[in-house]
Parts: structure tokens; sequence; C-alpha cells
């Protein structure tokens, strides 16, 4: 299992926390540090089965700053997102070809 984490952020260590009060060891990507790329991001939106938009923080300054909104073209998402990943929502846990995100951090026991 893989977790696309931010330290900085109380839902990201909290899911990890719960992660780990499971028993649960996930290899940790601090995807800020280390961006996904485009396909990287086109895989992980298939594995949530969710709309493009629903893997965003749309609330983030980038995301108005790059004149998107929630009528983008998904592929101009996902390109947003590889060249600004603090556009990812987060956290998010991927199993196999699985994954949740951790909005409330219990979501992501769905894919355990």
């Amino acid at each position: 299992m893989i977790l696309w984490h931010n330290p900085r952020c109380s839902k990201s260590r909290q899911t990890l926390a719960l992660l780990e009060e499971k028993g649960v060891i996930p290899e940790i990507r601090k995807y800020l540090e280390d961006a996904p790329s485009l396909d990287e991001l086109k895989a992980a939106q298939a594995a949530l089965g969710l709309p493009v938009i629903e893997m965003m923080r749309v609330k983030e300054a980038a995301f108005k700053d790059m004149g998107l909104s929630k009528d983008s073209d998904d592929a101009v998402l996902l390109q947003a997102m590889a060249d600004q990943p603090k556009l990812i929502e987060r956290p998010i846990l991927f199993a196999g070809d699985k994954a949740a995100i951790g909005r409330p951090p219990e979501q992501v026991l769905t894919v355990l």
C-alpha cells in the first residue's frame, strides 16, 4: 500500500495514525516532494473511480490563479495537478487497483 501523504496536513496525519492503529504500515510518498506524473494521476483517478474534480483541492489559491473551474476539462485539471501537486486532495491510499481519499480519514478503510 502507498499513501500519498503531506505531513503538514492534519487529515493526512490522522489517516496515517488510523492506518497504523489498524496495523497497516503503508509506504509513504510525500507527493509534494515527489510529484506524481500525469500518467500516475490518470491511474489514481481510475483507481478512485471519481470525477477528476473530486480529487482536487478547489479552494487552493492555485486553483483560481490557474484559471480553473469545476467545469474545466478533465485533461486540463489533470495537467494542473501534475504541474501543481498541492492541488491534489490528500491523503490518498492506494491498495492494489483500488484507492480512497482520506476525507474523512476512515474512508481509507474501504480499500483495506
